[in-house]
């Protein structure tokens, strides 16, 4: 395919296979956006104001702790607290009702995260640029379509970015050639299963277990991106 700058991420994460391509891309944008974090942007005023607003949710705050800047994550939650430790305190405030009876103040303390809204936004344009690939080059579509399998929530998503970006002939094509890969990936992944159940009996317990010994974790996988 011919490469960009705008595709040049999704030519290298597609190049591989070993799994759903837009979980690699998703963990792409993760490592990046936590490198960012905690790099000078966590000085940056605009970047403060929002994570000491929004906060970040378990699995970032844990992948921001397995990296050897645990101060930056420290000086972070040391503002973050604060702002929090204000609204709690201030009367009135944390529990103030919004539409529909619910605590937006509340909601957004509690269960926001800084990295999930620029992941998100980051695979959104992603997305965008992959769909409309995938109509323009066919090397990037030969590579699409030899993916071993699409998790489901990104075939959803990669879905729901070909209604949104391609007319309706298009978007068809694309998530036909979508749901074939995810096609792929789910009979194999119901063998491996199956297999593994199989393997307990102990009539099989001295047979091969043919590449189903993880099938469990590629199933959660599979089913839920992570």
């Amino acid at each position: 395919m011919k490469d960009d700058i705008t595709t040049i991420p999704i030519s290298d994460i597609f190049e591989v296979r070993d799994g759903c391509p837009l979980c690699r891309l998703r963990d792409m944008l993760e490592e990046r956006t936590v490198d960012f974090i905690l790099g000078g942007a966590m000085m940056e005023p605009d970047v403060r104001i929002s994570t000491n607003r929004q906060g970040f949710c378990r699995l970032h705050f844990s992948q921001m702790l397995e990296r050897k800047n645990k101060l930056a994550v420290a000086l972070m939650l040391e503002s973050h607290l604060a702002e929090i430790d204000e609204k709690l305190l201030k009367p009135g405030t944390f529990l103030t009702k919004g539409p529909a009876g619910k605590f937006p103040l509340a909601a957004e303390i509690t269960q926001d995260c800084f990295i999930c809204e620029r992941v998100e936004k980051g695979m959104e344009r992603m997305l965008d640029v992959l769909v409309n690939t995938w109509v323009k080059d066919g090397d990037f579509r030969e590579m699409f379509e030899s993916q071993p399998v699409i998790c489901l929530p990104h075939y959803y998503a990669a879905c729901s970015a070909a209604k949104n970006a391609l007319g309706k002939k298009d978007s068809e094509r694309f998530i036909n050639s979508a749901a074939s890969v995810v096609k792929k990936g789910l009979d194999e992944l119901r063998k491996d299963v199956s297999w593994f159940c199989r393997k307990h009996d102990y009539r099989n317990a001295s047979a091969d277990w043919a590449g189903a010994k993880d099938a469990p974790e590629r199933a959660v996988r599979f089913l839920t991106s992570r």
